[in-house]
């Protein structure tokens, strides 16, 4: 529902979909519960960058996600940097 209203614009899942599967790692927090989890960069369609938390299940071996923005330009250097 957030996704929906971003206040830089929705995010569909399609969006979430390419820049996980498509995107970097930018950082590992391997000891955040349930799971551990990561931060992850990616573009959608080359022009607007999107931040996506992923968890990882190892017992179900399946990624979860746990929440999806549009970083700040104004926040971020190069949208892989926090200011």
């Amino acid at each position: 529902m957030e996704m929906e209203y971003e206040p830089l614009g929705e995010i569909l899942t399609q969006d979430v979909y390419d820049a996980v599967l498509f995107g970097e790692c930018l950082r590992e927090y391997e000891d955040d519960k349930p799971l551990p989890s990561c931060l992850i960069f990616g573009w959608v369609g080359n022009q607007r960058p999107i931040h996506a938390v992923c968890g990882y299940d190892a017992e179900r071996d399946r990624a979860v996600v746990i929440t999806v923005y549009e970083p700040h330009p104004n926040l971020w250097i190069n949208f892989r940097e926090r200011i």
